[in-house]
């Protein structure tokens, strides 16, 4: 899956740790060391621990008026030896980068080394295909035509050459210029542009240019999994921090301390107004003051492929920045934690906390374990997790039930990914035909497809189907405004989701944030009810 700006996270804002194989970068002032760490008013740390408690496993850092004001951390920074999450703790920020890579082009552009209506072509000779006729205005704002990445995946090992060849075989999926299409590939193209442009390794370019401030302050450095070199990862998706620097970082790009300040003007002046409150900027997503009181400047990465989730975020009105980072744990991300809080930083009100859950008896749990039977056809799979219950939905009606619309609107939203996901794959656009000669290639020739629903998952659609060969395989799409696939996985997991207790047999899906399905589950002596938003539908034990 590829990292993506926050464009819907926050409507709200729509917007136990993993080893991370991430290179620590250098410190400077702003890197705090571990227990240097400004303390938070309780106001704040409290309704975040709260948070901590129901998944969040990171850490979070706010600046006001060049100072900073809270940083906390919770969970592991690594579970081998215990050692917790501190200020210090460094992340990969995943599409948090673009915002670093549009910085690097804007200054190249306030120089006057790169010009916003030159094509890729006309810097990169050796680029062909569509590419290269894509300009740096679109690629910032995601207005190229293009879509996609460079590589199958992120640490793939992938030269300079390579990249070019890759972006070279890319096709158009919309006309340049008619609309956003978010694009890692367009990143990577960009990273190309800048190393042409400045005469410098693209990354050497960074950390002298972009990521150290006049007083010599590094504020960060590079991620990478895996042998390089990588450009599959390079100007999309690539930089590491610690919270403390990118909130630095963000304040200090906004300041014109970072890059001159006709360049930082030139982030909001490319604008392309989406129509519903939020315009694609180069790098960031800006939402308007209807929606929090203040326009707010934000962007969003990782998950996937780069399993940690960063957030930052800029209220140029009231002088402050949040940024925010988790690991890979199972729970509450960067992301989710940024929709519930940020409302209320803007607001100034109290932050909220999860919903409350009732202390599970593991008896209770053991007795509700088994299959239930739909009268519509299809299973529900209910297993013991720990203190919860895992529940997998076999077949449409059951993947029906447990993942239900929230309304006709949602409803029609995902039939019509549903449709897509069946043109793609029945080849009837040139990324369907590339994508079935791949399944072929691994299943042998495909008899049928059957789509078993779609979910709602990481913040995207997610559309499952069985795939009929000489061999069964279960995978969802994820695809883009284009119809292209934007994520793409074979599995051996059918949808599944996790209920936390709410009271004796009663449960609720185990979302303290609240973006998942809206669903009640009760449990009688051999029946399964959940109740939607178009009512109840009860399922008996098999």
């Amino acid at each position: 899956m590829r990292a993506r700006t926050l464009v819907a996270a926050v409507a709200l804002l729509v917007l136990g740790a993993c080893t991370r194989d991430v290179e620590d970068p250098p410190r400077g002032e702003d890197g705090a060391a571990p227990g240097a760490e400004p303390a938070c008013d309780p106001a704040v740390e409290e309704p975040l621990r709260a948070w901590a408690d129901a998944g969040f496993s990171g850490t979070v850092t706010l600046t006001a008026d060049g100072a900073t004001t809270c940083a906390a951390a919770f969970g592991l920074d690594d579970p081998a030896t215990g050692a917790p999450h501190t200020a210090d703790s460094v992340f990969a920020i995943g599409s948090v980068s673009k915002a670093v890579t549009a910085a690097a082009v804007l200054d190249l552009v306030a120089a006057g080394d790169l010009a916003l209506d030159a094509t890729a072509g006309s810097i990169l000779p050796d680029l062909a295909g569509p590419a290269a006729g894509a300009t740096v205005e679109q690629l910032l704002v995601h207005t190229s035509g293009l879509s996609g990445a460079v590589a199958t995946d992120d640490d793939q090992p992938l030269g300079h050459d390579e990249a070019v060849a890759a972006l070279g075989r890319l096709a158009l999926v919309a006309a340049p210029g008619e609309e956003v299409l978010y694009a890692d590939a367009g990143y990577v193209l960009l990273a190309l542009l800048v190393e042409e442009a400045a005469g410098e390794p693209y990354r050497d370019h960074l950390l002298a240019e972009v990521l150290t401030l006049d007083d010599g302050t590094v504020l960060g450095g590079f991620a990478d999994e895996g042998p390089g070199p990588h450009w599959a990862l390079t100007g999309n998706g690539d930089v590491a921090m610690t919270t403390a620097q990118l909130a630095r970082w963000t304040e200090a790009l906004f300041a014109g301390e970072v890059i001159a300040p006709e360049a930082v003007a030139l982030i909001e002046e490319l604008a392309v107004d989406e129509g519903d409150g939020t315009a694609e900027l180069a790098g960031w997503v800006r939402f308007d003051a209807e929606r929090f009181g203040e326009p707010v400047i934000a962007a969003a990465g990782g998950g996937g492929d780069v399993p940690d989730v960063a957030v930052a975020a800029w209220l140029p009105e009231s002088g402050r920045a949040l940024a925010l980072a988790s690991d890979g744990t199972d729970g509450v991300t960067a992301e989710d934690l940024a929709g519930e809080i940020l409302p209320a930083l803007v607001a100034g009100d109290p932050l909220p906390v999860p919903p409350s859950t009732a202390p599970a008896d593991d008896g209770d749990l053991a007795a509700r374990a088994g299959t239930y039977a739909l009268d519509g056809g299809g299973h529900l799979v209910v297993t013991v997790d720990g203190d919860r219950l895992a529940v997998a939905a076999e077949g449409p009606a059951a993947v029906a039930a447990l993942f239900p619309p929230a309304d006709a609107d949602d409803a029609a939203v995902r039939a019509g990914h549903e449709d897509q996901v069946r043109a793609l794959l029945a080849g009837e656009t040139a990324a369907g035909r590339e994508e079935r000669a791949a399944l072929e290639g691994d299943l042998g020739p495909i008899e049928r497809v059957d789509v078993v629903g779609t979910v709602v998952a990481g913040g995207e659609l997610r559309t499952y189907v069985t795939i009929t060969a000489d061999e069964e395989a279960l995978a969802w799409y994820a695809l883009d405004r284009a119809g292209g696939i934007a994520a793409v996985e074979i599995t051996e997991e059918p949808p599944t989701l996790v209920l936390v207790a709410t009271g004796p047999a009663t449960y609720r899906p185990d979302d303290p944030t609240g973006e998942g399905p809206a669903l009640a589950v009760g449990f009688g002596d051999a029946t399964m009810t959940l109740t939607g938003p178009d009512g109840a539908v009860t399922a008996r034990r098999a």
